[in-house]
């Protein structure tokens, strides 16, 4: 029997949120859901198509996120208008749920991880301009529905080889430069760590335009206390800046122990 730290005996300056998809693998989907529910936690989900949603609403949850759209590219035509043809449909799903946040990326990831339409050189001019008219559009459309559209920094050198707009600092940029209340940055620690470092530093700038944080530790895509970042710090620079959003655990729970990766999540957030 799993039996996690509950987030009612602590201190919690930050809400804390975990993706489904990745930890308590051997339980069902649904119970996966409940559990989280019952030890206090958000809860996150990918794609939205393969899970029941009226089964996901009936368990009691808060989710925090999901995927915003199903198909589509932020920087080609075609594929621009399938991105927002679909996050509109996204849009829906997550009214049913109670879901605030729909999260981004700069193409279409297929069952791998691995980009639809790769761009190993990196977006072009024109790819930049489009991604912008894209997002802005996205952003009118959230404020139209009431939700806010994230996008999501992911690396390229491990897990997500040739994607465009990956880097922290590109999503940054794009987000910046849209600049709409319902466009925000979904900064992901582990890809930040591994495409760029500074994870402190990268913080500090980003802060204004952050709509969720997600971690994971380097290497191996666990939880924290696992690898080489220092989450206890990045814990106390967040409180120090004011942070007080969701911080989501994106992570394989390290030899398969979901019960010691929720309470290292938990400990490392919101100590008891």
């Amino acid at each position: 029997m799993i039996k996690a730290y509950p987030l009612s005996d602590r201190a919690a300056p930050f809400s804390l949120a975990v993706c489904a998809e990745m930890i308590l693998l051997d339980l069902p989907f649904l119970e996966r859901v409940q559990y989280l529910a019952r030890k206090g936690f958000l809860v996150e989900l990918w794609d939205w198509t393969r899970h029941d949603l009226r089964c996901l609403a009936a368990t009691g949850a808060h989710f925090s996120s999901m995927t915003g759209y199903i198909r589509g590219t932020l920087a080609d035509e075609s594929g621009a208008e399938e991105m927002l043809r679909t996050a509109l449909l996204s849009i829906e799903a997550a009214k049913e749920l109670g879901i605030p946040r729909l999260n981004l990326h700069g193409t279409g990831l297929g069952p791998d991880g691995l980009p639809l339409k790769p761009c190993p050189a990196g977006p072009d001019g024109a790819m930049w301009l489009k991604a912008y008219d894209t997002l802005s559009r996205l952003a009118e459309l959230g404020g139209k529905h009431g939700v806010t559209f994230v996008l999501e920094n992911l690396n390229a050198a491990v897990d997500h080889p040739g994607v465009p707009f990956g880097r922290a600092q590109d999503c940054l940029a794009l987000v910046q430069g849209v600049n709409h209340p319902h466009l925000r940055l979904m900064l992901d620690l582990y890809h930040a760590q591994i495409g760029e470092g500074n994870l402190i530093a990268l913080l500090e700038k980003a802060l204004p335009f952050i709509g969720e944080i997600q971690v994971a530790d380097v290497p191996g895509r666990c939880e924290p206390g696992t690898g080489e970042i220092n989450y206890p710090a990045v814990a106390r620079a967040l409180r120090h800046m004011g942070y007080h959003g969701v911080i989501g655990l994106e992570a394989w729970a390290f030899e398969k122990n979901s019960e010691r990766a929720l309470e290292r999540f938990a400990t490392t957030f919101c100590p008891p």
